[in-house]
């Protein structure tokens, strides 16, 4: 048999849930470790999330909460959420090996560029957002207060849509990553994406409405312009990535996947 062949996954449905059911133990172990750390410097990730809103804030003014468990479930949720983004390789790798035995040899090969530059997209988005978008958007919304509107912000509040606001440009910088992976599928081609480059900028500007959770244009533009230059670079990465198709042998040599009884 041709050593790029798949595995083969002719498997009862019920070996691949448990399989399924091991990883995802797994991942949730690494990330409860990862919340445990995450926690112990509970006063530090405080104070980086909520200093873009501090600088922008009259006097350097301070936040609010409104219930007596409120602040020690928003110290919970902040050291999730670091958690998750610290662990994200690992679970990555993780849903990698899970769908790995459904790939050709050489495809194989591409679990550690996949995990470094989709880990490496995800984080500049966040930090773009937290050190490029965020603080013109805060200075905007503070900008409305006058010595008789004093802004008293709830941290709960501000918490989601920070978060909402650094996971939506996190998750458009894996645009590339993305379109690397609809090329190996055949699905897009460069061709292709610069021809309906018009149309991808009237899209990437909706999207970036739409996924901004603030209305003010300046922070949809910040989302927007990076998005324009990803997408150029998704059509360069794009012309080396070719749909892989089995040689004859491998095509003879791979096994049918079966499809589970109803």
């Amino acid at each position: 048999m041709d050593n790029d062949a798949p595995e083969d996954d002719k498997m009862p449905l019920i070996s691949h849930l448990e399989e399924l059911k091991a990883r995802l133990l797994r991942i949730l172990i690494v990330v409860g470790i990862g919340f445990a750390i995450c926690y112990l410097f509970k006063e530090w990730t405080f104070r980086v999330i909520t200093q873009p809103l501090v600088d922008a804030m009259p006097d350097k003014g301070s936040l609010i909460f409104t219930g007596l468990p409120e602040a020690f479930f928003i110290h919970l949720k902040i050291a999730f959420f670091a958690s998750l983004l610290l662990t994200a390789p690992y679970t990555l790798f993780e849903i990698w090996r899970f769908i790995a035995p459904g790939l050709y040899h050489k495809e194989k090969r591409l679990v550690f560029p996949f995990i470094f530059f989709s880990t490496i997209l995800f984080a500049g988005g966040v930090l773009f957002g937290y050190f490029i978008a965020l603080p013109p958007a805060f200075a905007f919304f503070v900008s409305f207060s006058t010595d008789f509107l004093k802004p008293m912000i709830s941290f709960r509040e501000y918490l989601s849509l920070t978060l909402k606001f650094l996971l939506a440009f996190g998750l458009c910088f894996e645009m590339p990553v993305f379109m690397f992976f609809l090329a190996k599928l055949g699905i897009v081609n460069a061709k292709m994406l610069a021809k309906q480059r018009r149309y991808a900028i009237l899209v990437i500007f909706i999207v970036a409405a739409v996924l901004t959770p603030s209305p003010d244009a300046i922070s949809q533009i910040l989302m927007a312009v990076p998005l324009m230059v990803l997408y150029e670079v998704s059509i360069i990465v794009v012309k080396f990535a070719r749909k892989s198709k089995p040689s004859p042998e491998e095509a003879a040599d791979t096994p049918e996947r079966e499809e589970p009884n109803p």
